[in-house]
């Protein structure tokens, strides 16, 4: 996973990079054996609004990029039932909480004392 708090924190600026990414797993061979995962503070589906609830599936509070190994993603599908509906289903559950219902959840409790 790479992380990265100080970089790419303009979302055009990230999906470029991103782009470039995709080429140089291509370029080295490796299409088939990595892929990579996108996560951005203001992550933006193709085809959304800025500000839709959809977006926040693949919200992080810093730009990230998680690679992938194909084969564990392929693992991971043969074994475990309905992993193809999880962004779906992502997606299902931030529709019904909607940004109001998001918002109230706390994210980032303080800590207790005791």
């Amino acid at each position: 996973m790479l992380i990265h708090p100080h970089v790419l924190s303009n979302f055009f600026d990230y999906n470029e990079f991103l782009n470039e990414a995709d080429e140089a797993v291509f370029e080295l061979g490796l299409t088939g054996e990595l892929q990579i995962a996108s996560f951005h503070p203001a992550y933006q589906f193709a085809g959304c609004a800025p500000d839709d609830i959809e977006n926040y599936s693949n919200r992080s509070p810093y730009p990230m990029l998680h690679l992938l190994r194909e084969a564990s993603v392929a693992r991971a599908v043969a074994t475990f039932p309905g992993i193809n509906e999880i962004g779906s289903n992502n997606i299902s559950t931030l529709r019904r909480l909607g940004k109001a219902g998001w918002q109230r959840l706390d994210l980032n409790p303080s800590p207790t004392s005791t």
